[in-house]
């Protein structure tokens, strides 16, 4: 499992609604991604910063989504670059399903 993190600007004074707006447009895609385990849009609107976490079953998974082609999409929308980290998953709490587990080695 691989949480990624994913980071953008946002053009100045965009607001909550706005960005909330743009965000409900891609939603649909990632809720049908195979490869995608959960997703979280969030904003930061002191720091004009958008973006996800992402929870990916595999690092080639999240390498075959996040390539050229979506860093490309998002300055398209968001009119910035991405930045991207990402980071192997060891220990899970999930509070929702009352479990702590490690999930298998991505």
């Amino acid at each position: 499992m691989i949480t990624e993190i994913v980071y953008f600007e946002l053009p100045e004074g965009i607001s909550r609604d706005e960005v909330l707006a743009k965000y409900r447009q891609t939603a649909a895609a990632w809720s049908s991604n195979e490869d995608l385990i959960q997703k979280f849009y969030f904003f930061d609107e002191a720091r004009n910063l958008g973006g996800g976490v992402y929870i990916w079953k595999t690092l080639e998974a999240m390498r075959r989504w996040h390539g050229e082609a979506y860093q490309a999409r998002i300055k398209a929308l968001y009119g910035s670059e991405v930045r991207m980290t990402f980071h192997d998953t060891l220990l899970v709490v999930d509070n929702v399903k009352g479990q702590v587990f490690e999930p298998p080695r991505a």
